[in-house]
């Protein structure tokens, strides 16, 4: 037995930002934690009062929409997948291309702090496949399955 430990990488802001070509207000998650190579990760976003879509869902009791936590999960797996590439990811990007089993449990509101835990569940070529999972305080608030596709960008 090894007595070895693996070390999990992780993204601060800046390093999301170097990733993906999302910025404010669409740039959905603020940090990733325990990054495994390119099989799974957590992306960490903090929800408050001040995101613009509390101003019309819904003003009364602000609900984060269930497609933005749809599309953070998408953001985590494409981080995950380009950080892995490492200077391959130059000029790449990810595309959104399947949502599978798509469930919400809970809503999401101010002052909550979503964990999005992505699981790369097959790979082939440039196509990717991830279980994901959002959770706040250790409950399931919304899951789906997610297909992306890697392509150089345009630019």
């Amino acid at each position: 037995m090894s007595d070895t430990t693996k070390t999990l990488r992780t993204a601060d802001i800046a390093r999301i930002m170097q990733l993906l070509p999302h910025r404010y207000p669409f740039l959905l998650v603020d940090r990733i934690i325990e990054m495994d190579e390119d099989k799974s990760c957590i992306g960490i976003k903090n929800v408050t009062i001040n995101e613009p879509f509390f101003q019309g869902h819904f003003p009364v009791q602000p609900v984060m929409p269930g497609v933005l936590l749809i599309e953070a999960m998408a953001q985590t797996a494409g981080a995950l997948a380009l950080d892995h590439m490492g200077v391959e990811a130059a000029g790449q990007l990810v595309f959104f291309m399947t949502i599978d089993n798509a469930k919400f449990r809970k809503p999401v509101g101010p002052g909550d702090t979503v964990h999005f835990h992505v699981q790369q569940t097959q790979k082939r070529g440039p196509v990717y496949k991830f279980a994901c999972e959002a959770m706040v305080d250790g409950k399931k608030v919304a899951e789906a399955e997610i297909g992306a596709m890697l392509a150089k960008s345009g630019k």
